[in-house]
């Protein structure tokens, strides 16, 4: 499986933990939750770590959707 990437997140000053994926909101953590994020951000890998939390894993139809009509650039 390949390496996530393109993963960073802030930690803003109400504690809040806000993860972004390609420069793009990808979720937003807060209270005890967002403790337990950073707990676990600094002990793994961080990318995998916030791939798992965002729910954002390779799911093997990338290449189906990036060849549909709609998503042609």
């Amino acid at each position: 499986m390949p390496q996530p990437h393109g993963f960073r997140y802030e930690e803003l000053a109400d504690g809040a933990v806000v993860i972004t994926h390609l420069e793009r909101a990808a979720g937003t953590l807060r209270g005890p939750r967002a403790q337990q994020f950073l707990a676990e951000v600094v002990t793994g890998d961080p990318q995998l770590v916030m791939a798992r939390w965002t729910g954002n894993y390779k799911r093997g139809n990338e290449r189906t959707a990036r060849n549909h009509p709609r998503n042609r650039h």
